[in-house]
């Protein structure tokens, strides 16, 4: 990957345009030659592609795992497909490519995919972490140097919060009147200073993805198929449904 990386970044410079920016590449190679004459700079070539290789790997891994969960709940929930379906076809419509200002307009399809992530829990237990100072916390004493691995599911499955915490329900990110709202216990992508750096990345991708499949296609499960459970799963990098069989038919 870093070879194929490399190649790219040699293809950017023959043809960089300090005046141009197409892309993260291009953004680097300009404030990397602004700092050129800066001692001790982190805008290196190596640097570079150690980002690069962040973004392909975080930004890879956990959207697409996000996206097969969203897919298997639609399966499983036609009738929140549907209401998709319609939120769709009315803002976007089906002549043109999903666009990140459309979230705005579309609740309901905002808080499937906020569900999805909520219900999908990819990922927690979050990634490991370090008190760097010692620090007491509700009474407890955490010496410098202590991991942490924070319980991501204890918030987004606590009972206290959610209406029905083990159940797929879009309206847990609804008010009353059908508009957005977030719970403070929705925290997928961790909390604080060391919050998930892709966070914005992925809240892009998971709405443009999800959207563009959704406004082209139905889901449906295959005849004769046994009804998938989103209540096993399988560990690994990230938390993964079983393996399971769609149907798409184009809309």
């Amino acid at each position: 990957m870093a070879q194929f990386l490399q190649e790219i970044i040699t293809s950017h410079k023959e043809s960089w345009d300090p005046n141009y920016t197409r892309d993260f590449i291009d953004a680097f190679l300009t404030q990397q030659e602004k700092m050129r004459n800066t001692p001790n700079t982190s805008f290196l070539e190596d640097k570079m592609i150690t980002s690069l290789l962040g973004l392909f790997a975080a930004g890879t891994e956990t959207t697409s795992t996000t996206i097969n969960w969203g897919l298997l709940f639609m399966v499983l929930h036609p009738d929140v497909q549907s209401r998709v379906h319609e939120e769709i076809d009315r803002v976007i419509g089906k002549g043109r490519r999903p666009r990140l200002e459309d979230r705005e307009e579309m609740p309901f399809t905002n808080a499937v995919i906020h569900e999805t992530q909520r219900l999908g829990n990819i990922v927690p237990i979050s990634l490991p972490h370090e008190a760097y100072r010692d620090t007491t916390v509700m009474g407890y004493t955490i010496p410098k140097g202590t991991m942490i691995i924070p319980n991501i599911s204890s918030a987004l499955l606590d009972e206290d919060i959610w209406l029905t915490p083990h159940q797929f329900n879009p309206g847990h990110f609804l008010d009353s009147d059908g508009k957005f709202v977030k719970p403070e216990a929705f925290i997928p992508f961790s909390a604080g200073h060391r919050v998930c750096l892709g966070e914005q990345l992925a809240k892009t991708e998971l709405f443009i993805f999800f959207t563009s499949i959704l406004q082209r296609f139905t889901l449906f499960l295959p005849e004769n198929e046994a009804r998938p459970s989103y209540k096993e799963a399988q560990f690994g990098i990230t938390l993964c449904p079983l393996p399971y069989r769609l149907r798409a038919k184009a809309r």
